[in-house]
C-alpha cells in the first residue's frame, strides 16, 4: 500500500458527538477495545472526529436510522465536543479518487458502484495497514452521508501521552439548533475554512 498523505491543518477544531455521560469524551481507548469503521476491536486507540457541523448532524441521522426516534426526542440529547488535535499530523487520503484507488477503496467510496454502502469489514484492514505505516489516521468522506459530502477522521494517537485538547462541550441545544445565538457566527465562520493541505506520500 503507498497511500496519498495529507497533513491536517494545525489548529482546527474537530467535533465529535458524545453521549453526556461519557466521563472523557477524547478517549481513544474505548474504540481500541471496541473497534470502528477503521480499526478492528482489540486493536490500537483511535478517535473518531467530524470535520464540521453537517457531517456532526449526519452522525445522529444515521444513529437513528429506522428508528422512530428523532434527534428532538432524546431525552439529554449528545453534546458536541470541540477539540483540536497535536501539531503536524499526517493522515491518509481518503476523499480524493486518487487516495481511495491508492488505499484499494472504490472511488465511489463511502458506496460501492452498485450502490451498496462500503462496510467496516472492508474498511478495517485498510486502518491496520495504514498505522502500521506509522501514519496518524484516516481522513475520509463520511459514511453517513449518503453522497459522501461529510468530512471525518479516524485519528490514530503516536502515543499514549499524545491526546486530542478539549475547547468546548457543548449541550445538544447548543449545538443541534445553531442558527440561535453565538454558535451560528462559530460554525459558519469555520465551515469556510479547509482542513489539510496535500502533501506527496
Amino acid at each position: 500500500m503507498n497511500p496519498v498523505v495529507v497533513r491536517l491543518r494545525d489548529g482546527h477544531e474537530w467535533l465529535r458527538v458524545a453521549d453526556p455521560a461519557w466521563v472523557d469524551a477524547l478517549d481513544p481507548s474505548y474504540a481500541a477495545e471496541w473497534g470502528g469503521r477503521w480499526n478492528p476491536p482489540n486493536s490500537f486507540p483511535t478517535l473518531y472526529l467530524n470535520e464540521d457541523l453537517p457531517t456532526a448532524r449526519a452522525q445522529i441521522v444515521k444513529l437513528l436510522e429506522g428508528s422512530p426516534v428523532e434527534p428532538e426526542d432524546l431525552d439529554a440529547g449528545f453534546e458536541l465536543v470541540r477539540a483540536t488535535l497535536p501539531r503536524s499530523q499526517d493522515v491518509a487520503d481518503a476523499l480524493s479518487e486518487e487516495g481511495l484507488s491508492a488505499l484499494g477503496l472504490p472511488e465511489t467510496y463511502p458506496r460501492h458502484p452498485n450502490g451498496l454502502p462500503v462496510r467496516h469489514q472492508t474498511c478495517q484492514p485498510v486502518g491496520e495497514e495504514v498505522h502500521a505505516l506509522g501514519l496518524r489516521g484516516v481522513y475520509a468522506r463520511s459514511a453517513a452521508t449518503f453522497d459522501g459530502s461529510g468530512r471525518e477522521l479516524a485519528w490514530f494517537p503516536a502515543t499514549a501521552s499524545s491526546k486530542a485538547s478539549l475547547v468546548e462541550r457543548l449541550g445538544f441545544a447548543e449545538w443541534w439548533y445553531p442558527e440561535g445565538g453565538a454558535q451560528a457566527e462559530f460554525f459558519s465562520s469555520r465551515q469556510a475554512s479547509h482542513s489539510s493541505t496535500r502533501s506527496n506520500g
